[in-house]
């Protein structure tokens, strides 16, 4: 029997929350500011979620700094 924590969907939700919270950090905000601005440009399904393949092989901080990054430009491009 597979335990809840080994499922695809709970490594990829803990993956979003733990980018969250090192990018909040990097941008020196709270984590839920920094959930509803990801989450207005759509960035959590987007980038943490669509390219969680790519992204969860990264360090916390190279992930930190690209979602941190990423959110500055989409929202300067609005």
């Amino acid at each position: 029997m597979q335990k809840t924590t080994d499922t695809p969907t709970y490594r990829k939700i803990h993956f979003a929350v733990m980018a969250i919270e090192s990018g909040a950090a990097k941008l020196n905000i709270s984590g839920r500011e920094m959930e509803q601005r990801l989450q207005k440009q759509d960035l959590i399904r987007r980038r943490l979620i669509g390219q969680y393949e790519l992204l969860h092989t990264q360090s916390l901080e190279y992930v930190a700094d690209d979602i941190a990054e990423t959110l500055i430009n989409w929202e300067s491009e609005d």
